[in-house]
């Protein structure tokens, strides 16, 4: 079992330091156990939920709208987090997840299946910026708390947030590609899902870091956040020119699909950049290209049930919740890359060595 850290000790200040205009209990009230390890209470207008509003005795039920299970192996792993994080709480009777498929109508069904069904929290991953907000706010008028992550909605309605990634994950990427190219030179853009909040926060993150710099993009395209569909974008793009300074990646599975094409072509791999997978940190490794892997790891998915069992343990929790990470070099990669592992895995896990073994094994 992965022990709850006390939130102090995950480096948060103060209610009162944070939120100056919270109510008065903020300081004693907000939970003493960890969501997730360098989570940070976001520094201004945080309010916090009201201490014991949520409170039921043992014997949960908490749902879960998951925007994609099977959109790519990220998502997968996070739904074996979810569960698992599930299971070693002794308090919920039920965990129910379902699969939206990257379907924005089936999540507002999916989030009212959950609402008819009276569970006691619900936990949202959305499609889109706006896909679950009315659904949500008939959750949060039902009385239900509502625990959003991967992803930003339009929408006010939810009880507390954990944000991670977003723009600071595509910055921390833009930046590395600036410094490594002193500022000018031509890149590729592999962007994510069309659409998803997640694939436009990167974006606007790599805006942000290119701003200033003579770094020209030469072409943008979008991988899904899938190995196969990125391979054939990346083949495309080489085919058709493959004199490139370097490629900003938005996720790992297509960084790993443009590498192996430039090792079909037996050419010289450029700067690109990765994220916390296990077959990405391989090739990283042994091929021994110019990176970063600015993390997103999918224990959210167990920080979000961890925050629904806070809330109905009786605990406050502040609204809004961020995770900005600095990215991993070369040297962190290589303390957790796992040659017996699957190149499915990803970092940072709270799977056990059983689960891992049972899930990302290699045959």
């Amino acid at each position: 079992m992965i022990a709850r850290i006390p939130l102090a000790a995950a480096g948060l200040l103060t209610a009162a330091l944070l939120v100056p205009s919270a109510p008065s209990y903020a300081a004693d009230a907000v939970a003493g156990s960890a969501i997730k390890a360098g989570l940070t209470a976001r520094a201004a207008d945080n309010p916090v939920s009201e201490p014991g509003k949520f409170k039921k005795p043992c014997g949960w039920v908490i749902g879960m709208s998951d925007f994609g299970v099977n959109a790519n192996t990220w998502t997968v792993q996070v739904a074996h987090e979810s569960q698992a994080a599930a299971d070693r709480e002794k308090c919920i009777k039920k965990f129910i997840l379902l699969d939206a498929n990257l379907d924005q109508n089936k999540q507002v069904s999916d989030i009212d299946d959950l609402i008819a069904q009276h569970v006691d929290a619900i936990i949202v991953q959305p499609v889109t910026p706006t896909s679950a907000d009315a659904a949500m706010e008939r959750a949060v008028a039902a009385g239900i708390p509502v625990v959003l992550h991967t992803g930003r909605v339009k929408t006010d309605a939810f009880t507390t947030e954990i944000q991670g990634g977003a723009e600071h994950f595509g910055k921390v990427m833009g930046d590395f590609i600036v410094k490594t190219l002193g500022g000018k030179g031509n890149i590729w853009v592999l962007r994510g899902y069309p659409g998803h909040p997640e694939d436009i926060n990167r974006y606007n993150g790599l805006v942000e870091a290119l701003k200033g710099s003579s770094i020209k993009i030469a072409a943008e395209e979008y991988g899904y956040w899938q190995y196969d569909k990125a391979k054939k974008v990346c083949e495309t793009l080489y085919l058709s020119n493959p004199n490139v300074d370097a490629i900003w990646s938005s996720g790992a599975d297509m960084t790993r699909a443009c590498v192996d094409v430039f090792k079909q072509f037996g050419a010289k791999i450029p700067p690109i950049t990765g994220e916390g997978n296990n077959g990405f940190f391989g090739l990283w490794i042994h091929e021994g290209f110019k990176s970063i892997a600015p993390e997103y790891g999918p224990d959210q998915g167990a920080a979000g049930v961890v925050a629904a069992v806070d809330l109905l343990e009786g605990k406050s929790l502040y609204k809004h919740y961020d995770y900005n990470p600095p990215g991993w070099d070369l040297d962190k990669a290589k303390k957790y890359y796992r040659d017996d592992l699957s190149a499915n895995v990803w970092w940072p896990s709270q799977l056990s060595e059983e689960q891992l073994k049972k899930f990302y094994g290699k045959k």
